[in-house]
């Protein structure tokens, strides 16, 4: 039988029933957030809708804010498989052009759509060095697969900052702006530097 060694920095392995739960407890969160609304989540809603004790979550995951993030997590692990190996364009095998657009597009609507779970993470859910890094390098990736010149990772974040919650929020929220004219200008802006 072979042994297993952990750095004492390793977390633990997760057994069996301590990964069931977490499953059951993420996917009931993210149901009850996208029928109800996040603000109409509870960690009693989310036992009931898991089929676990209310102590569970609060072990697992803390706090609410604790238990929003890891489902914001959930889904961001989720996005960033499909972009390095779901269907085309998003994913391998479009030209990188036709990928750096449905990037942009794909994290407009993924910000938009989780902006309130965001808000409920909390400074739990504040996004990891991790979780902006890869955005990053997928569109450094992306600039150089299209022989971009210049300093990549300043263009890469200057075309990553019109994607974020709080701008998104201001022009679609407050200034009425459609996600259609976001979109367009979006791609509008990518041309420009790829040329």
């Amino acid at each position: 039988m072979p042994i297993s060694l952990h750095l004492a920095d390793d977390p633990p392995p997760e057994r069996a029933d301590a990964a069931r739960n977490r499953h059951a407890v993420l996917a009931a969160a993210l149901r009850l957030v996208d029928h109800c609304g996040v603000d109409a989540v509870s960690m009693d809603a989310v036992a009931t809708e898991a089929g676990v004790g209310k102590g569970t979550l609060f072990r697992r995951f803390g706090s609410r804010q604790g238990l929003m993030a890891a489902v914001l997590n959930e889904s961001e692990t989720q996005w960033q498989a499909a972009v390095l190996s779901g269907p085309p364009p998003l994913g391998p095998g479009a030209p990188p052009m036709g990928r750096l657009l449905e990037f942009g597009h794909s994290r407009l609507h993924l910000n938009l759509t989780h902006a309130a779970l965001i808000r409920a993470a909390g400074r739990a859910g504040a996004r990891s060095y991790a979780a902006v890094s890869f955005s990053a390098m997928h569109v450094r990736y992306l600039l150089g697969e299209l022989g971009v010149r210049g300093d990549i990772a300043l263009l890469a974040t200057s075309l990553l900052a019109p994607l974020e919650v709080p701008i998104l929020e201001q022009q679609v929220n407050q200034e009425g702006i459609s996600l259609a004219r976001i979109e367009a200008a979006w791609d509008d802006l990518v041309r420009r530097v790829a040329v």
